[in-house]
């Protein structure tokens, strides 16, 4: 069944009238200690609230088994609901326990977060960290609605903005130029949010259609995982070294290496790659890594999930619109792609 998406700056009335419909036997809200006021916000005072720590490197285990805890201690049936109530941490992790727990109940997320409502809440997907390896264990279970609001956005921190927004520029690219001519043309200062619900919307729709196409990723949603090849690969070589880099932010880099690979591979725009290379510097700045990092990078992406028998695999573009999945990319390749990212940004 897919998931119904609702786009509202009224996020209260709209669950109420979600929770109404649903009758749920029993109500829990799942949140962070950061969104955690978020939650209470919503006058949902019949429901038992769940807290974990914040900070992707919670998405792990404990926290996971502190949800089924409080779940089972707190009287939690097939027929209940939970609220996933913050950024896409708490819906990847608040989802994966709706999905496992007495083997599915409902639930609805709430992202509080750019990332969150144009990513991790939208298309289905659950998991938590393992081994310090990004969503090493998930599920695809899809949320029973997903309500998405630009009201939660004004008082995030910028960097959280531009992690959000390097996955709609991902959206854009998949897309069309338009779009993606649209976003670099935006002013990340000045965003008024009935302009930015509307640039959301065009964001999730792009997901949302490829989604509804290939709902278990075993085809064209593969298109998804542009830039996160690299991108998971920086990540995951940042939080092994102890200075974790918001998810957002590693995409952005991680697009700006796989469209290398897409000029060297499909002759993608050098125009193009150099426009979204220069707004990614400058709003993002690099990710600084030198040649010595390039086989523990590699060894990463050969263990990623999209790997297949230790080959790299990448989703590459000819052109905006225009992609290729699972494109086998050689060490040569991505290590020449690698050079070419950090003379891009400057390093």
């Amino acid at each position: 069944m897919p998931q119904e998406i609702i786009f509202s700056n009224d996020v209260a009335s709209v669950l109420q009238a979600q929770i109404l419909n649903l009758r749920p036997a029993g109500l829990f809200i799942v949140a962070d200690s950061n969104t955690l006021p978020i939650a209470l916000s919503l006058g949902l005072t019949q429901a038992h609230v769940i807290t974990v720590p914040a900070g992707d490197d919670n998405k792990n285990l404990d926290s996971l088994s502190h949800i089924w805890t409080e779940l089972q201690r707190n009287g939690a049936t097939r027929q209940s609901l939970l609220l996933s109530v913050g950024g896409g941490m708490v819906t990847d992790i608040g989802g994966f326990a709706a999905a496992t727990f007495k083997r599915g109940i409902r639930f609805i997320n709430v992202p509080t977060s750019l990332l969150g409502a144009v990513d991790a809440a939208v298309g289905g997907k659950t998991g938590i960290n393992f081994h310090n390896l990004k969503n090493e264990i998930g599920a695809f279970a899809p949320a029973h609605a997903v309500i998405i609001s630009s009201c939660f956005l004004g008082s995030l921190p910028h960097s959280e903005l531009l992690s959000g927004f390097a996955e709609m520029i991902k959206h854009a690219l998949l897309c069309g130029e338009p779009q993606l001519s649209e976003l670099l043309a935006t002013d990340l200062a000045d965003l008024d949010p009935e302009r930015t619900l509307r640039l959301i919307r065009t964001s999730v729709m792009v997901k949302r259609d490829i989604v509804l196409k290939d709902p278990h990723e075993s085809g064209i949603r593969k298109a998804l995982n542009l830039g996160h090849t690299a991108g998971h690969a920086f990540e995951s070589f940042a939080l092994n070294a102890g200075r974790p880099v918001p998810h957002g932010f590693a995409v952005a880099w991680g697009l700006v290496t796989e469209l290398v690979l897409s000029h060297m591979r499909f002759q993608f725009s050098s125009q193009l790659l150099h426009q979204v290379a220069d707004f990614i510097g400058q709003h993002f700045g690099p990710f600084f890594i030198t040649c010595d990092d390039y086989d523990a990078l590699l060894s990463i992406m050969a263990h990623d999930k999209k790997s297949r028998s230790g080959e790299i695999n990448c989703t590459l573009l000819s052109r905006c619109g225009q992609f290729h999945t699972d494109v086998t990319v050689s060490p040569d390749e991505m290590t020449a792609a690698l050079d070419i990212y950090r003379d891009l940004l400057h390093i």
